[in-house]
């Protein structure tokens, strides 16, 4: 009984946090470059790079996530560990039962030519398929203001801090900090955002200025496929829990 428990709340943690983590606004399991954020990369439209998210709520402990990252004209795959969060308050053993279950590892793949957000588990070999559905406008229809309020070296690269304000073709804003670095094209190796409670930082490091591989922006073959997180971690709780009920309820099978 004491095992079950530890499962069903470390399923619940997967629910709730993953999200949290990779996300840069209000997209699903992984940063939303959207239109107002894939604006601030200037003309740095292909790169690679290490970053660290930041997660500091009003009250409670900053939670800080490291990861990677790839970046082709649109497209983003990011890559995290729910082992490496620091700032995580889990229940003992919690941990170690996420990747015994696999749920440790995930990869998000954004693509907004299908407009198709894949969250895919290399531990499970599965995938979760989500609609992105943007709405917001193509990069062109969005506009930007910056207004230059410091200078400063973050991680080794002399910056210019900016106030950036990016505007979409509706008249909804976006209010960033930019620390774009002189040294690398102009690229924001630091961005910070504040929004609903919530004070949100990117740091990039290791930035490769160069296109990814193609196939980084792939879901494996032979990854099962459904078509909710809640479907995925049903079927999956059910096999760790030794039920043999690899199906969600109603008997149908995920799609592949």
């Amino acid at each position: 009984m004491k095992k079950h428990f530890l499962i069903l709340t470390t399923t619940v943690l997967c629910l709730g946090l993953t999200p949290a983590f990779a996300q840069f606004g209000k997209g699903p399991g992984g940063p939303k470059f959207d239109g107002a954020l894939t604006k601030l990369f200037g003309d740095n439209s292909a790169f690679s790079a290490a970053v660290e998210t930041q997660l500091q709520p009003e009250s409670g402990d900053t939670i800080t996530m490291p990861g990677k990252m790839a970046f082709d004209a649109g497209k983003v795959r990011f890559e995290m560990n729910m082992g490496d969060a620091k700032g995580l308050k889990m229940p003992p053993g919690a941990a170690e039962q996420m990747k015994a279950m696999g749920f440790d590892q995930m990869i998000t793949l954004s693509l907004p030519e299908k407009k198709q957000v894949y969250l895919i588990y290399p531990g499970l070999e599965s995938y979760v398929a989500t609609s992105s559905a943007a709405k917001d406008g193509t990069n062109d229809t969005f506009k930007l203001e910056v207004k230059e309020v410091g200078k400063e070296t973050v991680d080794g690269h002399p910056c210019v801090q900016n106030e950036v304000i990016v505007t979409d073709g509706k008249g909804a804003t976006n209010e960033f900090t930019v620390w774009n670095a002189t040294d690398l094209k102009k690229f924001p190796v630091k961005i910070f955002r504040a929004e609903q409670g919530m004070k949100v930082t990117m740091l990039f490091k290791d930035v490769a200025l160069t296109k990814p591989a193609a196939s980084a922006f792939e879901v494996p073959a032979g990854y099962t496929r459904y078509d909710s997180m809640q479907t995925m971690m049903q079927t999956e709780m059910m096999k760790k829990l030794g039920g043999g009920m690899g199906m969600p309820p109603g008997g149908k099978p995920p799609g592949h």
